[in-house]
């Protein structure tokens, strides 16, 4: 075998980036593990473990931090863990109105309004929409004349036409989500969400949220959905405020008791300073303020010493100055805006402390304190700085609204930067604050940068700057400067972001569907290995030692690429491993003809792998296509599920062909025997002769039969059973301690709904339900889901209950989602039908391929409309149906490129390029019968682990695997019944004409 060498160098390699991407985990999981032993049930003691651990070395060797280490551990995805999934929606119709200035113009506001209303159907481009709806109400009246002023002057002119402004306004509405991005980011990092997920949706104006542990759904609602207001602020320098901090710490000591814990210690980085210049001026030089200690935490003292130091210093056990060594050996409080440092889990104390009567009365009515919004790099240190009130009413120096523009970029000596443009207003009132600032040369002063109270930047300002043009540097990233500018540009116009879907999913439920998904992922893996090893005899332990190569290298594999796993993604894992394992049937199988052919054990298993090729890399790559259209038009689970399976399919064929080939080549050339069969398996499915063929018809009549009952079912129950997600609404899974009767639960729900009948289903059990509403859907206010939720609160009265999950999809989702599945189904068969037509060179394979996945779809889709209602569980249609039908279109296209290529490799071996009639029709049922045992030993094993998981995987996914199942069966049959026949009709057609 040649490049033997080769793979096993790839195989090392993999197997060691594997392992590394794994350790992760298993470290996170020691440290974790050592924090519940510490506590003893304590959840605070629990956290407050993790927490001091955060900043400490974990990893030996590699000398990674908790907080490093947990971030690259196996991400579960909300349906394992728990927590809140939400899609933000950035209202472009209200951006494209504040541009404008708010017009009162009748036809411009039409305009707004139908844009809106044709993107909710399901429309793409809403600025677009709008210039062409304004066109239509206005002609000839230039939208210019809106949206041109002094303030963007530079980049949209008077005389700008229509293209150019429609222009203008796809570039600000990209910015608008950029900026939307980074501080819905900032807001969920500050409130402790652990290992958020955050993706701006391509091509939309969405950005799709998954907070895991979440579980205040109004809290959260509240924080996204909040208007950003951004503020500039004079701050007080740490000279000005020790000696009301070192009083605070007095009238602490003097009233409170000696039981707060001291905080453990931890040493600064040194801090970030920065400096804000004139464009028009020579820069100075670039000044860092000299890093410091904080002060008395780094000793291991006894508790008593904590106690005590509690008690004499209660502000600076939580709270450290900002110091420094100086040249005289003593330390000196380090100059600059930073008045104090606190450890994350510190914080809430400091906050507290200063809220106290006694405290907030020192302080005195100019200054308020505030937080960085960033902890110090490397650490979980937080910087506190002193805001200075110096208007009356208590409103900033000046607000978001002076920002005309801001952007990114290098300074001369190619260093990140950010350069900052005002108003012509804004400019007058820049002119004034940076003079006052700078006004000292010998202590010049700070202006922080502030967004949702929270402190982004506080640049020292080193001279008057007058023009409204600035450029803020410092030790800043690339990265640092771009959230910079989007954090200038986040105040400068108002684009509201509202939540147009969420899914929340409580930890009850997500322990329940991590037990259930690892019992079924367990359970079917060791039904695989005992068919293969029992059916092959020792070339099945080759393969199931693949199997298990292959499972290490998918995990690690998704691990490596930060990809998320969930209960999709489960199944995606063991649906691999089932179809990983139809490779080494098809190679045994082959290697069974050869040695039935009288060749010796090393001939056959080469011969084998030879003829079992092209059938391999057809099926896998008609299978990874549709793995990759259902990644781009798929989202959330069904996207996680198409990673697991384009992943896992290149895992599966370097295993399952790669590494078995070298293994059986090791054994070999020890001279071990190696057996394909066993004595009741030799003579499996020889002499088989179906004549497929002739019976075509009665296949056709059987399928007709199906789908048209399917369609009388259809106009019987009034269409499909259409899931949330496709139409739109509010669904709840609600456990009940008892049985339920849903027509009673129907009859409370009805009147809390305002009247609106809703859905209630028993989802898996009679004491769990699923209710589904669009009481209030389309209201958009962010009091609206707790009011549906207090409604549902309120029928719900009087049981005892739990709402183990919730689900919102807005109208534009659902319409979105709609579409997408469409595409994803109509562009698969396009894929199909060109990959087919090359790879064959004859169209009649192509379209006869293309009309069994049709077939195929059609057959799913009668059998859910016939079952719905009879089956014990919800067959609803939604976005895991629509990752089912494409599997299931995946199965029919293996199956069918695998007997089509039996057919060319008899083509090849008569050395003729196609046959007719009879000939034909011989050839056909030929290759049908001669790939029949790997059809069903296929077929039966991918269908034994999907009964497994359906039986064992739970109830979310059970709907999921269910249409699998059905397709499994549908695929089998339309491979060998109806799409290779369909060939020969379709050549029929061909010679006649």
């Amino acid at each position: 075998m040649q490049g033997k060498g080769f793979i096993k160098f790839i195989a090392i390699v993999l197997a060691i980036v594997c392992a590394y991407a794994l350790s992760f985990t298993l470290v996170a999981s020691k440290v974790e593990k050592d924090a519940k032993n510490a506590a003893k049930g304590d959840l605070a003691k629990e956290k407050a473990y993790l927490d001091s651990m955060s900043t400490v070395k974990v990893y030996p060797l590699v000398g990674f931090t908790y907080q490093e280490v947990k971030a690259k551990e196996i991400n579960l995805g909300l349906d394992l863990k728990g927590g809140m999934n939400v899609t933000m929606e950035i209202s472009l119709a209200e951006l494209v109105k504040s541009l404008a200035g708010n017009p009162t113009d009748a036809n411009f506001n039409k305009a707004v309004q139908n844009a809106q209303i044709q993107l909710n159907a399901g429309g793409k481009d809403y600025i677009k929409i709008f210039v062409d709806e304004f066109e239509k109400l206005s002609p000839g009246v230039k939208l210019a004349d809106y949206f041109s002023n002094q303030d963007n002057a530079s980049q949209l002119k008077p005389s700008a036409s229509n293209a150019e402004v429609e222009s203008f306004l796809e570039k600000e509405a990209t910015s608008a989500i950029d900026r939307s991005f980074t501080v819905l980011r900032s807001r969920i990092d500050g409130s402790g969400v652990v290992s958020p997920n955050m993706q701006k949706q391509e091509g939309s104006n969405r950005i799709l949220i998954e907070m895991p542990g979440v579980q205040d759904q109004e809290r959260m609602a509240k924080l996204l959905q909040g208007s950003a207001e951004l503020q500039f602020w004079q701050v007080y320098q740490v000279q000005e405020v020790a000696p009301l901090l070192e009083n605070i710490n007095k009238i602490l000591a003097a009233t409170l008791k000696a039981d707060a814990p001291a905080a453990k210690d931890t040493t600064a980085a040194p801090a970030a300073g920065g400096k804000l210049a004139g464009l028009e001026k020579a820069a100075a030089k670039d000044t860092t303020a000299k890093g410091g200690k904080l002060a008395g935490l780094g000793k291991k003292d006894s508790s008593a010493v904590k106690a005590e130091l509690m008690k004499s210093n209660p502000l600076y056990a939580v709270l450290n100055l900002p110091i420094y060594q100086g040249e005289n050996g003593q330390q000196q409080l380090m100059p600059g805006a930073v008045v104090g440092m606190s450890l994350q889990k510190d914080t809430a104390k400091v906050n507290a402390y200063l809220k106290l009567p006694e405290v907030a009365a020192s302080i005195p009515s100019t200054m308020k304190f505030m937080w960085s919004v960033k902890p110090r790099e490397g650490s979980r240190i937080f910087e506190l700085y002193a805001i200075k009130v110096v208007s009356a009413d208590g409103k900033p120096d000046l607000g978001g609204d002076a920002i005309s523009d801001s952007k990114d970029d290098f300074d001369q000596h190619n260093k990140p930067e950010v350069t900052m443009y005002m108003t012509s207003e804004g400019a007058a009132k820049w002119k004034k604050i940076t003079a006052e600032a700078a006004a000292d040369p010998n202590n010049k002063k700070s202006i922080a940068i502030v967004l949702d109270n929270q402190v982004y930047s506080a640049p020292t300002v080193q001279n008057e700057i007058a023009g409204g043009v600035s450029q803020i540097t410092g030790n800043f990233t690339q990265a640092d400067t771009k959230d910079l500018s989007n954090i200038l540009k986040a105040g400068k116009l108002p684009a509201p972001a509202r939540i147009a879907g969420s899914y929340v999913v409580g930890p009850t439920l997500g322990a329940q569907a991590i037990h259930d998904g690892l019992i079924s992922f367990v359970i079917a893996f060791i039904v695989i290995l005992i068919f293969m090893a029992l059916y092959y005899h020792r070339a099945g332990w080759v393969a199931n030692f693949a199997l298990l190569i292959n499972l290490f290298f998918i995990i690690g594999i998704l691990v490596s690429l930060g990809a998320v796993l969930t209960l999709p993604g489960i199944a995606g894992i063991v649906l691999t491993i089932g179809l990983s394992v139809d490779a080494n049937i098809l190679i045994f199988e082959r290697v069974r003809e050869e040695l039935a052919h009288g060749k010796n054990t090393a001939t056959a298993i080469k011969e084998g792998f030879k003829h079992a090729m092209p059938s391999i890399i057809d099926s896998n790559v008609t299978l990874f296509i549709l793995g990759a259209i259902l990644y781009v038009f798929g989202s959330g689970p069904v996207q996680g599920f198409a990673t697991t399976l384009c992943i896992g399919i290149l895992s599966s064929l370097f295993a399952a062909v790669a590494i078995s080939r070298v293994v059986f080549e090791s054994l070999l050339s020890r001279k071990i025997d190696v057996s394909f069969d066993n004595s009741l398996t030799r003579n499996a499915f020889k002499n088989l002769a179906f004549n497929f063929v002739g019976r075509r018809k009665i296949y056709y009549v059987i399928s007709t039969i199906i789908i048209i009952a399917g369609i009388g079912m259809y106009f019987k129950n009034g269409g499909l059973n259409l899931g949330v997600d496709f139409k739109g609404g509010r669904t709840y899974l609600v456990h009940f301690d008892k049985a339920v009767n849903t027509e009673d639960l129907k009859a409370k729900l009805n009147p809390v709904f305002g009247n609106e009948t809703p859905e209630v289903k028993t989802a898996g059990e009679d004491s769990q339900v699923k209710i589904t509403t669009t009481f209030h859907i389309e209201d958009q206010d962010i009091k609206t889901d707790k009011v549906v939720e207090d409604a549902l609160n309120k029928g719900l009265a009087g049981s005892k209950y739990e709402i183990v999950s919730s689900q919102k999809v807005t109208p534009i989702i659902a319409s979105d989602i709609v579409n997408g599945a469409f595409y994803a189904v109509l562009i698969s068969c396009l894929f199909m039908f060109i990959y087919i037509v090359v790879r064959f060179k004859k169209w009649q394979y192509g379209l006869g391929a293309v009309i069994a996945l049709f077939h195929d779809v059609l057959m799913v889709l009668s059998f859910y409309t016939i079952l719905d209602g009879i089956m014990p569980f919800s067959l609803e249609i939604g976005q895991d149906f629509i990752a089912a039908i494409l599997t299931v279109m995946g199965y029919t296209m293996t199956e069918t490129v695998v007997v089509f290529d039996r057919i060319r490799e008899k083509l090849k071996e008569s050395g003729k390029e196609d046959l007719h009639g009879e000939e034909r029709n011989n050839l056909i049922n030929f290759a049908l019968n001669s790939t029949l045992s790997r059809t069903i030993l296929t077929s039966l094993t991918v269908f034994f682990v999907l009964l497994v998981i359906f039986i064992f995987g739970g109830d979310s996914i059970r709907g999921f695997i269910f249409a699998l199942l059905i397709g499994r069966i549908i695929g089998t049959y339309s491979s060998l019944c109806i799409s290779t026949p369909i060939v020969i009709d379709l050549g029929s057609s061909a010679e006649k004409k």
